[in-house]
């Protein structure tokens, strides 16, 4: 018996949640035999969300992040 076949056979008994499960299984087993995909750059990944920082804020935040660098009691 191939184990195709056998996979089958055991499919097959499993009650249809059971087969669900397996279908979505396979269907990330396969996914992830796919070629990584090129990496694409992050260069709007926050387009569509409605945010916007101007260069003020971003400066300002910045600053406050590095107020306390370099500390003294280390």
């Amino acid at each position: 018996m191939s184990v195709e076949q056998a996979i089958l056979d055991v499919v097959r008994e499993l009650p249809f949640e059971g087969q669900q499960e397996i279908l979505s299984h396979a269907v990330r087993l396969k996914d992830g035999l796919r070629l990584p995909t090129p990496f694409q750059s992050i260069k709007g990944l926050w387009a569509d969300s409605g945010l916007f920082f101007s260069a003020e804020e971003i400066d300002a935040v910045q600053r406050e992040m590095w107020k306390g660098f370099p500390r003294e009691d280390i």
